[in-house]
């Protein structure tokens, strides 16, 4: 089984190898990876040449967000499974794709597997900040504002080819739209995987908040664009994210 691993950014410099690394420490030996950079200005594109000839596919070149970014990189993917790793996040240990192909085989049937990720400061301790435990697959929590954590989620390459890509109407949350879409409306067969996946990179709190705003009025729309009740739905989703402040 080939697993498509897609990285994109913009002016990562910072966080980008880190990243890289991750991706080609993993113990699985079956891993097309693929950057898309949006053409960055800070030396971004310098750090991933270091790795090029470790890598499927890399572009560097302008484009309209990153979830067109995103889109790139899906339109190029020849795995059977693929799934996403953002460029300020690592891979929970060298073992993640390996435990990921391991369920997909154990369970043929199923078009996705998700897991377990934590958020840490944006700090050389890297303290725990958020606990993300994705819990058992249940369809009747979608209408709740339940959603498994977007980077933990690997799907089949043919669920891509029917539902299609991420929905570049939603600027900075359309992977609530693509979970949302796979799941609720398309109703995509998924295992959790009680493991964690991924450690992602918390920012400042002042974008955060700014941020966390931002996406609280999309996700919004976007769940009255599935007819689903979006106040229910939103506000359920925050709640259940902030008790994931206080679980270790």
């Amino acid at each position: 089984m080939k697993i498509s691993i897609i990285t994109v950014c913009y002016n990562r410099s910072a966080t980008i190898e880190k990243t890289i690394l991750s991706v080609l420490n993993q113990d699985y030996p079956n891993i097309e990876y693929i950057i898309i950079d949006g053409g960055s200005k800070d030396g971004t594109p310098a750090i991933i040449e270091k790795y090029a000839d470790k890598l499927d596919v890399f572009i560097s070149e302008p484009d309209n967000g990153m979830y067109d970014a995103i889109n790139k990189g899906l339109n190029l993917i020849t795995g059977d499974v693929f799934g996403l790793m953002h460029s300020d996040d690592v891979f929970y240990d060298n073992n993640v794709v390996s435990k990921i192909a391991e369920a997909f085989k154990n369970n043929p049937t199923t078009d996705g597997v998700y897991g377990n990720g934590i958020y840490v400061t944006n700090d050389f301790q890297e303290k725990i900040v958020r606990n993300r435990i994705g819990g058992e697959y249940n369809f009747g929590k979608l209408k709740s504002g339940w959603l498994p954590l977007h980077p933990t989620v690997y799907l089949k390459k043919n669920c891509l080819e029917q539902y299609g890509n991420y929905n570049l109407n939603f600027k900075i949350a359309s992977d609530t739209e693509f979970l949302l879409r796979y799941l609720f409306k398309y109703k995509v067969s998924m295992q959790y995987l009680d493991t964690y996946v991924v450690k992602m990179r918390m920012g400042g709190l002042s974008t955060d908040y700014k941020r966390a705003v931002e996406v609280l009025k999309e996700d919004y729309n976007i769940y009255k664009y599935h007819n689903i009740n979006p106040l229910s739905a939103v506000l359920s989703k925050k709640s259940q994210a902030l008790k994931q402040y206080f679980v270790r």
